[in-house]
This record gives structure tokens, C-alpha cells and sequence, in this order.
């Protein structure tokens, strides 16, 4: 078998100061954190009382999340610290957060 050279690379978490954020709406800022052919990692920041604007289409692909910090609401329920969500594709959701949290998002198909 024939390997292939492991591309690592080592961010702070949460909301590493070295990553540059861009702002998506007010109080939710995205960090990408590697970007390979299609697939993509980020962290996804979310301000006490934030709200995506509008609904979040997964197309493409699925979108794999991890809430690293705090409490994450899909529109229909609470994910804690710890959970892991896998949004197929073609779903969808309304992102938001009472508390705040950092999610790490993880898109394998773009």
C-alpha cells in the first residue's frame, strides 16, 4: 500500500485569533480552517441571540457539525457542547443560539 503525505495543520480552538473571520451575519462570524478540493473545515461562531438570516440549504453536500462551546438550536432543537450533528444533503435548518456558541463545521462535498 502506497501512502499519501498527511496534510496537518493545527489551529487554537475556539476562535483562533490566527484565523481570519468573516462576518455572514450579525453576531455569526466563519473561520475557515482548510480548504481541499471540494471539501472544506470551519469554525462558525454565534453571538448570545444570534440567528441565521433565512434558512441554511446543504447543497451541494452534507454539512457534519460539532458543537465545541456552548448551545446550538437547529430551529427545532438544543444541541449542547459535545453534540454531533450530521445534516444530509438537501436539508435544511435555521441556525440560532440563545447562549452563543463555536461549532466546527465540516463539508465533505463543497
Amino acid at each position: 500500500m502506497v501512502g499519501h503525505p498527511v496534510q496537518e495543520r493545527t489551529e487554537r480552538l475556539p476562535g483562533s485569533p490566527d484565523v481570519p473571520a468573516r462576518e455572514l451575519f450579525p453576531g455569526i462570524r466563519l473561520r475557515t480552517l482548510w480548504k481541499g478540493g471540494v471539501a472544506s473545515a470551519h469554525l462558525l461562531e454565534m453571538d448570545p441571540d444570534s440567528s441565521w438570516d433565512g434558512i441554511d440549504v446543504h447543497d451541494p453536500g452534507p454539512e457534519e457539525v460539532f458543537v465545541v462551546s456552548g448551545v446550538f438550536n437547529d430551529g427545532v432543537r438544543d444541541y449542547p457542547a459535545g453534540s454531533f450533528i450530521h445534516a444530509p444533503a438537501g436539508s435544511s435548518h435555521v441556525p440560532q443560539s440563545a447562549e452563543g456558541c463555536t461549532l466546527f463545521l465540516f463539508y465533505p462535498e463543497g
